[in-house]
């Protein structure tokens, strides 16, 4: 069986404040920088979720609304294929339109 280890490092300020961010997997991508992550594990033994929601302190407001709007996008995607529920993740989508709207992120729908 093969294996892949994925690295996340992270500097802190004085404040323990994310200030560098970046990540590397051992058999693809090295020391790739990011501003934020949202890490979601979902654990087998309490049939819970366990998160991280990480971002630098130069992520501007108008990155974090974009970057959320993508994550949603991408659940609805993962969730669909996981799932089959296809009605339920265009309704996600739906969301995200409405979302991407409110939030500036697109010009609304006419």
């Amino acid at each position: 069986m093969k294996t892949s280890d994925i690295q996340i490092t992270i500097a802190l300020d004085e404040n323990h404040v994310p200030e560098t961010m970046s990540w590397s997997a051992s058999d693809g991508e090295k020391d790739v920088q990011t501003k934020a992550i949202i890490l979601a594990l979902w654990e087998k033994d309490m049939a819970n979720t366990a998160r991280i929601d990480l971002w630098t302190k130069d992520m501007h407001v108008d990155e974090m609304k974009q970057f959320v709007h993508q994550t949603i996008l991408t659940l609805a995607d993962s969730f669909q294929k996981a799932t089959g529920e296809t009605a339920m993740a265009a309704t996600m989508r739906d969301f995200c339109e409405y979302f991407a709207e409110k939030m500036n992120i697109i010009a609304p729908a006419k």
